[in-house]
């Protein structure tokens, strides 16, 4: 992986990472494709109208069904997908915690049971790296060790010496695979934990920062703690994150979360809200969400968002949106979809230039202004 900083703006960086399968812009929002397809949309699609050059795919998910050995056997996520960009792949740990009944947390990994038929695993730094290595990500994510919020200081200070731990376990096997030729073009990011207690966070990044990584993601935020606790937390935490790398917030977010935490550091970010809030009805546009389910609609002539140049808005009207929605056809997950993630990608592009411009608090102001009228 190829990385270089572009330009910066006060802490706000517009960067390029490249990888085996694309050049990725930052900031960069990445689509989320669990189980190898981002929900109502295929690789067409994403190619055609929202053009990302990174997704994201679920490593749990994709070792349970259809298995990491058949992904392998059918050309890797990229020749079974048919989306030839790069694919971020998280360590499947988090999915692991939040859909298993019955975790048990150990020296050595995390044990759980299938959502899927209940048949009992065990997620080990090494066998996360194994399946990774069959699924043929760009960037993979290592197993961590995450807390639910709240959490005693006892919980989350096992948690980094667990995490750490882990990571010079992950760091020390993916070298050494790569030397044996194998995982040779892919990526490895480690994941900083510590929930908001600052004294943590410092003392996580700087374990992990100082270990041979290709990037470093900021993880377990966005889990129901305030989003100025959030934003503060990232503002503390990036100061001991590598400049020469990137920067991942994992799992955010809003719009809203997006501008502030470029404006913190961040470079890249991944969440389902954008895929997740379309098939429920709330579209996001220029001057804040609009809830299509609303009858004020029925009528409406208008596009989604009169500023947006997707397919979406350039084709059909709020009213026909309603329209699908209330009559729950598949084609309005589809082009909900669309929309969404086109202006979450737009709005990166957007912070980009004005990073590029050196006017990215000028920008920030007009972000807010225009979701006031």
């Amino acid at each position: 992986m190829q990385f270089q900083i572009d330009k910066t703006d006060g802490k706000a960086r517009a960067c390029t990472i490249k990888t085996a399968h694309s050049t990725i812009q930052t900031p960069v929002f990445m689509p989320v494709g669990t189980v190898g397809a981002v929900k109502s949309l295929d690789a067409t699609d994403l190619a055609t109208f929202i053009k990302p050059e990174i997704i994201l795919a679920n490593t749990y998910h994709m070792y349970l069904r259809p298995g990491d050995n058949v992904v392998a056997k059918m050309g890797k996520l990229h020749g079974f997908t048919k989306y030839p960009k790069s694919f971020l792949t998280d360590s499947g740990g988090f999915q692991a915690f939040s859909l298993s009944d019955n975790v048990k947390i150990d020296e050595g990994g995390i044990t759980f049971r299938s959502h899927l038929d209940g048949s009992k695993h065990y997620f080990t730094p090494k066998k996360v790296i194994d399946i990774q290595h069959n699924l043929g990500s760009d960037i993979m994510m290592i197993l961590d060790d995450l807390v639910a919020l709240p959490a005693t200081q006892e919980r989350i200070a096992a948690s980094i010496d667990r995490t750490t731990r882990w990571a010079e376990e992950s760091i020390a096997y993916f070298r050494a695979r790569q030397k044996e030729g194998i995982g040779t073009e892919q990526n490895i990011f480690a994941i900083i934990q510590g929930g908001t207690d600052k004294a943590f966070r410092e003392k996580s990044a700087r374990e992990l920062c100082a270990l041979d990584y290709d990037g470093f993601a900021i993880g377990g935020l966005s889990v129901g703690e305030a989003n100025q606790d959030m934003y503060d937390t990232v503002e503390w935490t990036t100061q001991f994150m590598p400049t020469n790398k990137p920067r991942y917030l994992m799992g955010v977010g809003t719009p809203e979360d997006l501008v502030e935490n470029v404006y913190r550091g961040v470079d890249m970010f991944d969440c389902v809200m954008p895929t997740r809030n379309a098939r429920n009805g709330t579209l996001f546009t220029s001057f804040g969400k609009v809830n299509i389910k609303k009858a004020c609609y029925t009528t409406d002539t208008e596009p989604i968002d009169p500023e947006c140049n997707c397919m979406v808005c350039q084709t059909y009207s709020r009213s026909y949106l309603r329209h699908l929605f209330r009559a729950r056809e598949i084609t309005y997950f589809r082009l909900a979809t669309i929309h969404n993630l086109y202006y979450y990608l737009h709005l990166m592009k957007q912070m980009r230039e004005a990073v590029l411009e050196e006017r990215f608090e000028a920008f920030r102001t007009a972000f807010y202004k225009k979701r006031e009228q």
